[in-house]
């Protein structure tokens, strides 16, 4: 996937209708999968992707700022992107492991309105423009994010589920239920 990413990347660069933004988006999203993928493969640590995350995390918010006045909708996003990259870079680089509840439900929950859904839009022709949808997208965001907090902040203080299960059968006695 990453590397597919990336190839898109350079030919959207050998087209002139590409802004460069678009470009270096395409680049960060495919060098991550690429870094997930090699990091999985070759049992790396995460600590390095971690590291690349906070930096992906900044370039997020830069790009953000280049995109406000030409297409706010994708600003929101991309501040989205670079907050969770930003989880990311937390947890995997700094050890803030308490974290990953909120990554995982953030993940969850703002996938589908930060990727899949602006995907569909942009493929039909369907992108909406304009700063009350920018607004709108920030305020959804929001409460999704608002959303991963609580589910994580409910996960922790739940009792271990492993406590509710029977105790495991003594050596040589079978488990009758």
């Amino acid at each position: 996937m990453g590397a597919v990413q990336l190839l898109l990347a350079i030919l959207s660069l050998s087209g002139s209708a590409t802004p460069l933004p678009a470009s270096a988006g395409m680049f960060l999203f495919g060098l991550t999968y690429t870094y997930v993928g090699l990091d999985a493969l070759l049992a790396l640590g995460s600590k390095g992707l971690g590291w690349f995350c906070g930096l992906v995390a900044g370039l997020g918010v830069l790009l953000a700022g280049a995109w406000l006045a030409g297409d706010p909708l994708l600003a929101v996003l991309w501040l989205a992107w670079a907050l969770l990259w930003g989880c990311l870079f937390a947890s995997l680089a700094l050890g803030r492991k308490r974290l990953d509840p909120f990554i995982g439900w953030a993940l969850v929950l703002a996938s589908p309105a930060t990727a899949a859904i602006p995907a569909f839009l942009g493929l039909t022709g369907a992108w909406p423009g304009g700063p009350e949808t920018a607004w709108a997208a920030a305020v959804v965001l929001a409460a999704m994010f608002a959303a991963a907090r609580l589910l994580a902040r409910r996960e922790a203080s739940a009792p271990h589920r492993a406590a509710s299960l029977p105790p495991e059968p003594a050596a040589g006695q079978a488990n009758v239920s």
